[in-house]
């Protein structure tokens, strides 16, 4: 999953960036407003934790100008400001949560892993496509009760074509969230052709019944392959 930080503090953003990433989240940081909203903007995140003081303007502002955008994207505020209406007026804008600083680590992983599962897999952590199954709390593939060994961007590259079975995933937007925002600088995709390459020779050892099927040009889609 793909997780934005937007936070001042320099040092609270290295601990967070630190922790998730062990966890296995990509995590992109902006330390103020205009850049935070900069990149809601430009690209797609599983989550965006939202400091509320920030040095050149307030976190409810953002999500409210994130609406005016018409991005829709999960929200959890995190502050250190314990005041009921700032709680309820930022959950009245479309926050998914609200927590109070100082947290634990483990309490904001479990509160981004809720969010995601409420929100985008209607209340579960598993994903199921033809035979395969993803767990994405545990982050394992399995099939029939075998698991598929996948390393960590070979996990991230079926997840998303998986939410996205049956369209067409442009390469680049593909790329972005996998590896992160810098990556659209870049006109070689040949780092991520290879981990394709080999997702898919696991995928037909296992006798995975599902195509990754490869738009020339443009990207790849995944649909169900009954025959496999």
């Amino acid at each position: 999953m793909k997780i934005l930080v937007i936070e001042d503090e320099q040092d609270l953003i290295d601990i967070i960036a630190v922790s998730l990433e062990k966890e296995g989240y990509l995590v992109e940081c902006a330390n103020n407003f205009n850049s935070g909203l900069q990149k809601i903007i430009d690209y797609e995140y599983d989550c965006v934790l939202l400091d509320i003081m920030l040095p050149d303007g307030n976190g409810l502002t953002l999500i409210e100008e994130v609406k005016t955008q018409g991005k829709e994207v999960n929200i959890i505020i995190i502050s250190a400001k314990d005041s009921l209406d700032d709680k309820v007026y930022g959950l009245n804008l479309g926050a998914d949560d609200y927590l109070l600083k100082p947290f634990h680590i483990a309490e904001l992983t479990a509160r981004i892993n809720s969010v995601v599962r409420r929100k985008v897999l209607n209340g579960s952590s598993v994903l199921e496509f033809c035979n395969l199954k993803l767990d994405l709390q545990n982050r394992t593939a399995s099939t029939n009760n075998t698991g598929i060994p996948l390393n960590r961007k070979e996990f991230d590259i079926i997840t998303y074509l998986v939410l996205n079975k049956n369209r067409l995933v442009n390469k680049a937007a593909l790329a972005e969230r996998v590896w992160g925002n810098y990556i659209d600088e870049s006109d070689d995709f040949e780092f991520m052709y290879a981990q394709i390459k080999n997702l898919r020779k696991k995928l037909r050892q296992h006798c995975i019944q599902l195509e990754i099927q490869s738009i020339y040009g443009i990207g790849y889609k995944i649909t169900a392959n009954e025959a496999t």
